[in-house]
């Protein structure tokens, strides 16, 4: 079982930048697949970024290519999110993703195991 706990929401003003944060723990960090959704009031949950597997190489959703970066440090378990030139269409709640096996990394399916999420509100 691998638990996860997201930190580094809050609310900030449009253009401005946040730093998410997942914690994982009780699995070997560096064999897990990891990814970041999001989900806005009223939609499904979408994808954000993620690291491919097998490849580890970052994969980005359009609507935040060039404007967020996925990272992690196995040393600590944590993957990470810089969300830069932030807009009010990013307020959610975003939650962090973690798979054994996740062949495609872009939809919830892919994931075995999820985080409580954190709140992201952009203002305008």
């Amino acid at each position: 079982q691998v638990q996860l706990v997201e930190s580094g929401g809050g609310l900030v003003q449009a253009g401005g930048s946040l730093r998410l944060s997942c914690a994982a723990s009780g699995r070997t960090f560096n064999s897990l697949t990891m990814g970041w959704f999001r989900q806005a009031p009223g939609k499904e949950r979408e994808f954000a970024a993620a690291f491919r597997w097998r490849t580890d190489s970052p994969y980005y959703a359009d609507s935040v290519k060039g404007r967020f970066t996925i990272s992690r440090d196995n040393a600590k378990n944590t993957v990470y999110l810089q969300m830069n030139s932030l807009k009010p269409e990013d307020t959610a709640v975003y939650y962090c993703a973690a798979g054994d096996r996740s062949v495609v990394v872009s939809i919830p399916g892919g994931y075995d195991y999820w985080g409580q999420g954190t709140q992201v509100t952009v203002s305008s």
